[in-house]
């Protein structure tokens, strides 16, 4: 990682100073060429996109900030994710005052917040690095650098992991912001500004990547914990094609379905056996996660990611030990929307509601006060045998991205919403595998008539709360709405 720092440094001058002044000669003498002859460099390089996803900067958990416009805490790429899809909607709140953040849950934001900016900035950076890892590992750069045989083979698979995180982060794009400006590797540096690009035309240079990388990443299983793979690509062509009538006006059901069959019958995941356990320090031993983001608390440090979400959901009478922390930060709670979906008529508990009420009201009357709203200690630095992280600051619990429990819930939504290739039957199997664990037996489980749109909305929350899906959910549903106009266009960059 060291390495890298010192590449991007320099290619970033380099970059910098060919843009502003085309007769100015770079003042450092060492190339992308000289950087590259260990051969080492690619595999830092893709290492520097995938931690874009985590980590803010430089050094953790803060310093040399790869973004100077905020906090760099509050500028993490998770952790501004995570609070637009969340903390705009039913499933949370959070009490701190900072200048914008009140907005997301009261739906005043505008393009000027800064934490939609965040999040704008986050996107593009992520979209830069993987368009500069393309530009300098080509066929051509690699021969011209003699680049032996064996390198350029990790490189082709490093190749196909840059565009699938390129396509992550369109992804986020369109489905946050909206028309976005839209470049690639093929694009030239110049005094002009990338056009703006409709979602619609980024939808599908979002579905064709995916596609024509799908058999160059590695089998599904198979790649290194923390890298994507071909079920990766999988999951994210379902949640793009899920959303297809959002962002283009045509439903796309069946590819939906298509691509959850692939990851469902690929026989490399199984539903964990405790739902608790896919939140704790040892989640990365989950044969349900496909993939997630990575983090340590030595080695991967950050105030944000996993940071943020384990301790900030913790205060009033918590003990800060019990999640594995030095303290909490008395900031997230939920809404009693999310708490009523888990009640249920056989008396029995659904495991997946993890509240802490004690000392907190249901009822939230002042979003300031932290004892108003039960709070979620969904995530913990605490393994399930109970042993607490390595560092009681920043845990070494990992961010499930995608996990097959979601491949459940959208298979059987598209195929509700008519898509062919599925069956009924079918997708109240697979959710009832979900309420099996939910329940610990059989008495939670729908027949088919219960199967309907509004249930697996429902059905969703109480799955995924807390993991970055809901305001996407809200607004594939048309009921993330205010006055009737669809709120995800307030954060539009224009």
């Amino acid at each position: 990682m060291k390495n890298i720092i010192n590449i991007l440094f320099i290619l970033i001058l380099v970059l910098v100073s060919s843009c502003t002044d085309l007769d100015l000669q770079p003042q450092s003498s060492t190339t992308p060429d000289v950087l590259f002859q260990d051969e080492s460099s690619y595999r830092s390089f893709i290492a520097k996109v995938y931690a874009g996803l985590a980590v803010t900067g430089q050094q953790g958990p803060a310093g040399q900030a790869d973004i100077s416009s905020l906090d760099e805490g509050f500028s993490n790429y998770l952790r501004q994710y995570w609070q637009l899809q969340e903390l705009t909607t039913d499933e949370a709140v959070i009490g701190w005052g900072d200048e914008g953040l009140p907005d997301l849950h009261a739906h005043t934001w505008t393009s000027a917040n800064q934490f939609v900016r965040a999040m704008y900035y986050r996107i593009f950076f992520q979209v830069s690095l993987a368009n500069e890892f393309l530009r300098e590992s080509t066929d051509d750069k690699l021969d011209a650098r003699k680049v032996s045989a064996a390198t350029q083979e990790k490189v082709k698979a490093y190749r196909a992991e840059a565009r699938f995180l390129r396509a992550l982060s369109y992804w986020h794009a369109i489905d946050m912001l909206g028309d976005v400006p839209f470049y690639t590797e093929e694009s030239s540096f110049g005094s002009e500004p990338p056009a703006q690009a409709s979602r619609a035309t980024i939808f599908e240079f979002i579905a064709k990547e995916l596609s024509e990388i799908e058999n160059e990443m590695l089998p599904p299983g198979t790649n290194e914990y923390g890298r994507a793979d071909r079920a990766a690509v999988w999951m994210l062509q379902a949640k793009l094609y899920l959303n297809a009538e959002v962002y283009t006006g045509k439903a796309e059901y069946t590819s939906c379905i298509d691509a959850c069959k692939k990851v469902i019958n690929s026989g490399a995941y199984s539903l964990q056996d405790t739902y608790r356990m896919l939140f704790m320090t040892d989640n990365n031993t989950s044969n349900e996660l496909i993939w997630a983001i990575p983090f340590d608390g030595k080695s991967t440090q950050t105030w944000g990611g996993m940071t943020y979400l384990v301790h900030a959901p913790v205060g009033g009478s918590m003990v800060g030990s019990d999640y594995g922390i030095n303290g909490g930060w008395n900031g997230l709670r939920t809404t009693k929307v999310l708490v009523d979906l888990f009640p249920d008529a056989t008396g029995q508990v659904d495991e997946r509601a993890i509240f802490y009420t004690n000392g907190q009201s249901k009822e939230i009357d002042a979003i300031s006060n932290f004892n108003d709203g039960y709070a979620v200690p969904k995530y913990t630095n605490v393994s399930s045998e109970g042993v607490p992280g390595a560092d009681l600051d920043h845990p070494d619990t990992d961010f499930p991205i995608f996990r097959l429990a979601d491949a459940f819930l959208m298979y059987a939504e598209a195929v509700l919403r008519g898509g062919t290739g599925g069956d009924r039957a079918t997708a109240v199997s697979l959710i009832n595998q979900l309420r099996e664990r939910a329940y610990n037996n059989t008495t939670g489980n729908i027949t088919d008539a219960q199967l309907t749109l509004d249930f697996i909305l429902n059905e969703r929350a109480r799955e995924l709360y807390w993991e970055g899906h809901r305001r996407t959910d809200l607004v594939r549903f048309n009921q993330f709405t205010v006055n009737g106009i669809s709120l995800e266009r307030r954060c539009e960059r224009r």
